[in-house]
């Protein structure tokens, strides 16, 4: 695909994710519109591109239809980012705030479809898949495209409201021709993210020093960290190759136990303290890692960063750039909230 030629539109582009991929659309010369209302986004995270000029940013509610509309004229391709969203803590303990994503990506699908929009390519989520897979962490599971099926059983409002939207994607694609992908994010972490998200939760734990050092849960839940740079290369690719309206893994296959990333955030950073395990907190599936091959078939997309190397890169990068007392001042709300 010729980006240069693209007209783009990334919604939620401010965002850690979100700003990620604006960067690699930049550096691949497509002409990029942003999104955002920052209510987790960061102007900070796209202001070179503000000042060079080499993205227009436009602020604004998505669920405001008329802002909606407006923002997709002239738009060959959407990269839909946004959502009302955060980590375990806000997205077990807050739902209404998650249901909103239902009309939110309503109205991004249909206005795009009215725009003439070419293609749309939707982040969705490891949270689509049913809870009663993922309970046992000690069974080897790896999540694959085709377990997410009636009977449905996803993660609290946020998974249903990203399910829905992957369902409403197919049904757009079959009766309007709309072009378009569905790509499961699984825990991404990476520069710019987010403490209310478990290994940014972890690392900043240690950046403030914390003594005990909590951990939710035994430990024991096992996840696969997917990290940044490779979950922007596989939307690119997606978007590049995939029109169908499929919806596809982006994860790794490492399988890494809570307690071990816990621990190696401790020797990485030198920081000496008990560990305290809070079982009565938010934790999740206890077992949720991708089978990425269908990524690997469709896109030939496969992970480069391992989960040790991202970790300490993302490290450095928050020891370097963040301040103690801001996170000091903000981090145990962020642990709950957006």
């Amino acid at each position: 695909m010729n980006w240069k030629n693209k007209t783009v539109l990334v919604t939620g582009g401010a965002s850690f994710i979100g700003s990620h991929l604006v960067d690699k659309l930049v550096e691949l010369g497509g002409r990029v519109k942003i999104a955002d209302n920052l209510s987790s986004g960061k102007l900070e995270n796209i202001k070179g591109h503000i000042k060079n000029r080499r993205v227009e940013f436009h602020k604004g509610d998505l669920r405001d239809t008329h802002f909606t509309r407006k923002i997709m004229k002239g738009m060959d391709l959407v990269f839909h980012l946004a959502a009302d969203h955060g980590g375990r803590g806000y997205v077990d303990l807050h739902q209404a705030g998650p249901a909103s994503n239902l009309f939110l990506d309503g109205a991004v699908f249909y206005e795009a479809q009215k725009a003439g929009v070419e293609k749309v390519v939707f982040a969705s989520s490891g949270c689509v898949y049913p809870n009663y897979l993922q309970n046992d962490p000690g069974k080897e599971l790896y999540l694959s495209e085709g377990m997410v099926k009636i009977p449905y059983d996803a993660d609290n409002m946020y998974g249903w409201a990203k399910l829905m939207a992957e369902l409403t994607l197919k049904a757009y694609n079959k009766e309007y021709g709309l072009k378009a992908c569905s790509l499961r994010y699984f825990t991404v972490y990476g520069p710019r993210g987010v403490e209310n998200h478990a290994v940014m939760a972890m690392i900043g734990r240690a950046f403030i020093k914390e003594d005990p050092f909590e951990v939710w849960g035994d430990g024991r839940q096992i996840r696969n960290w997917t990290y940044v740079e490779d979950i922007v290369a596989g939307t690119i690719l997606a978007a590049e190759k995939v029109s169908d309206a499929s919806a596809i893994n982006l994860g790794t296959i490492e399988r890494i136990r809570v307690m071990d990333a816990a621990k190696e955030v401790l020797r990485y950073t030198g920081h000496r303290a008990k560990i305290a395990l809070l079982r009565d907190m938010p934790v999740g599936p206890l077992n949720r890692v991708a089978d990425n091959s269908l990524a690997e078939k469709l896109l030939n997309w496969q992970p480069k960063i391992k989960f040790i190397d991202g970790l300490h890169r993302t490290i450095d990068w928050y020891f370097t750039n963040k301040d103690k007392k801001t996170v000091k001042s903000v981090f145990h709300a962020k642990l709950t909230e957006r």
